[in-house]
């Protein structure tokens, strides 16, 4: 729908109070989902809006939604449902800047893993606006301390993170228990069919916001790839990057918690400031994380997707994805936490030969082509050691008393018959002796430069013998693991994605998503490769974790999986006495494999 060209905040009937602040902050000119929205939601009317993340959605309903606030009343007024954590502190923190003009104002944001009494006696003291995950404010709604009775206004923020999340039962139970007259603002990246139905079950003649745009990222943010494999092989091309490139501040997302701190720790004894992120924190830890990254004291995160979700911190120059994320709208929420405030932002991602099909399917999905990039040279790397120095040269002789020093070397110049450059040569070394102004390039590191080049790396499967290779979706073993193929409750008719089952496998079992193997979905059930072994009480975990709202209910299949001499020498046609064929090689196949464990096994 579209509306009137707004220009200015000063055009719309926001408050003096509001106006203010907006004023403080900086703000000038209303985005096109601001612009769009304030006046419906200044006119009571339910809004859907459909925009991407980095748009501006929290001012576009939080401004009008506080115009028509009560300061009187101690009751909430807004609920902001929030699919995390992070997202709930950052849209809580927007409320409170907002209001910064309107004296005794209160927001409580309210999210699982904070301690529950300290939410109690707030919300016992009055506050004007909630902001919440679901779980938490269901939490609170059956203990009867979450008052709604006088709830005006209620926002559904990133609806499709909520349902993808498995959260939408939760949301609708939340709107039952609100009053029946009060305003409901949706707002999504996407639009799928069970968003769609909520929106029409809970929204009454909603005005509808659709703020398109060519491609799902932002237009700001320069996007490069990078052809790199293995861990060893990216720590030393980030390193260059870090070293070659200017950057203000960094996120680094890779797939694991595992690899958040294990990268932050590399990084650190390279002597950057750099932490990790991930789910096993606890909140104080991450919100003080997250703050030191705001007031300059760390420069580099590394986080998971989940932990880094509404990270809003404008000085982010550049996110770097060192795990490919499994599907695009991954990618676009990652590359979306720099170029805010609609500051140049840079995006690199990793991609191995392996996953060159997800780089094409973020391509296709994002419609914008991502150009590969060149690894900075060892030259390039000197050169930008060189000018850091000069420049803390110059910086210290413009601004330092240094008549002692002066003196002290002038003498020490005269008794040793040594010349001034001579002197400068040698604090030089004993100052960058630890990290040196010249870039040594060892063999190995030359080796792993040939291989990490422009936009091409040599596949090593290629060294392979012809017997080793494998199909380049189906790996037969993993460290010389045999794989156990394994049955999931979820399917295609869930709306599930084979991301969304590496991604809930990989953070409820640690295990990194090059240790899962194969998967396939089917209409009503899924199959996952895992390596031989799985301990009992990892899987009796993994029965309870929640996919697309269901739980995955894994258990065994149908044992090893066949290996490649036997899928030789199975028929490729599945008709008659070919399919009796194949159904006999694979159960010999599977008695020899099984043989062949328990005589491992029976030997040590």
């Amino acid at each position: 729908m579209s509306s009137p060209e707004v220009t200015s905040f000063s055009e719309l009937a926001l408050s003096a109070p509001l106006q203010k602040a907006i004023k403080a902050v900086g703000y000038e000119q209303p985005s096109p989902i601001q612009a769009a929205s304030i006046p419906h939601l200044l006119n009571g009317d339910d809004l859907l809006g459909v925009a991407q993340t980095g748009t501006g959605k929290t001012a576009a309903f939080a401004l009008p939604l506080l115009n028509r606030v009560d300061l009187s009343q101690k009751s909430p007024q807004i609920l902001v449902l929030a699919p995390t954590r992070e997202l709930a502190i950052q849209v809580a923190e927007a409320f409170q800047t907002y209001a910064s003009q309107m004296k005794g104002f209160h927001v409580l944001p309210i999210y699982g893993g904070q301690d529950m009494s300290g939410q109690l006696r707030q919300l016992k003291r009055g506050v004007h606006v909630v902001v919440g995950t679901p779980g938490r404010v269901m939490d609170h709604l059956r203990r009867r301390s979450l008052d709604l009775s006088n709830l005006s206004s209620l926002v559904l923020d990133e609806a499709d993170e909520m349902l993808r999340m498995g959260f939408i039962e939760d949301v609708e139970w939340i709107l039952e228990h609100t009053p029946s007259e009060r305003q409901v603002a949706l707002f999504s990246a996407t639009m799928p069919k069970p968003i769609r139905k909520v929106a029409d079950r809970y929204l009454k003649h909603p005005k509808e916001i659709r703020i398109a745009s060519e491609t799902a990222t932002a237009p700001h943010i320069e996007q490069r790839f990078l052809m790199v494999n293995g861990f060893e092989r990216k720590l030393d091309a980030i390193t260059r990057i870090l070293e070659s490139d200017v950057f203000d501040a960094m996120i680094i997302f890779v797939r694991t918690k595992i690899a958040t701190g294990e990268l932050a720790e590399k990084l650190e004894a390279r002597g950057y400031s750099a932490s990790a992120l991930n789910g096993d924190m606890n909140q104080t830890l991450r919100e003080r994380t997250i703050n030191r990254l705001k007031k300059n004291q760390l420069d580099i995160i590394v986080a998971t997707d989940v932990a880094a979700r509404g990270i809003d911190v404008t000085r982010v120059s550049h996110v770097l994805n060192f795990d490919i994320p499994y599907d695009s709208e991954a990618y676009v929420h990652r590359i979306g936490r720099t170029g805010r405030a609609g500051r140049e932002g840079k995006a690199i991602l990793f991609v191995a030969p392996r996953e060159k099909r997800l780089l094409h399917s973020i391509e296709k999905a994002t419609r914008q082509k991502i150009l590969p990039m060149e690894l900075p040279s060892g030259l390039e790397v000197s050169s930008r050691r060189i000018e850091r120095f000069n420049q803390q040269l110059t910086d210290t002789l413009e601004s330092q008393n240094l008549d002692f020093f002066y003196d002290m070397l002038s003498k020490y110049s005269t008794e040793q018959e040594r010349s001034a450059e001579e002197i400068a040569c040698a604090l030089t070394y004993l100052l960058q002796k630890d990290k040196p102004l010249q870039f040594e390039e060892t063999p190995k590191r030359k080796k792993s430069r040939e291989k990490i080049g422009s936009g091409h790396i040599e596949d090593s499967s290629k060294h392979k013998t012809k017997g080793e290779r494998g199909g380049s979706s189906k790996r037969k073993s993993i460290g010389g693991s045999q794989m156990t193929r394994y049955r999931l409750e979820v399917g295609r008719n869930d709306n599930v994605k084979p991301g969304d089952i590496v991604g809930a496998i990989s953070n409820e079992a640690d295990i990194d998503g090059e240790h899962i193997g194969h998967i396939k979905l089917y209409a009503d059930y899924s199959t996952v490769d895992l390596p031989e072994g799985m301990p009992n009480d990892l899987l009796q975990l993994l029965k309870k974790v929640r996919v697309c709202n269901r739980p995955l209910k894994i258990k065994p299949e149908g044992g090893q999986r066949p290996s490649n001499e036997a899928k030789k020498k199975m028929p490729k046609k599945n008709t008659g006495k070919a399919k009796a064929s194949v159904t006999e090689a694979k159960t010999k196949t599977k008695t020899k494999t099984k043989t062949k464990v328990r005589k491992r096994k029976a030997n040590g």
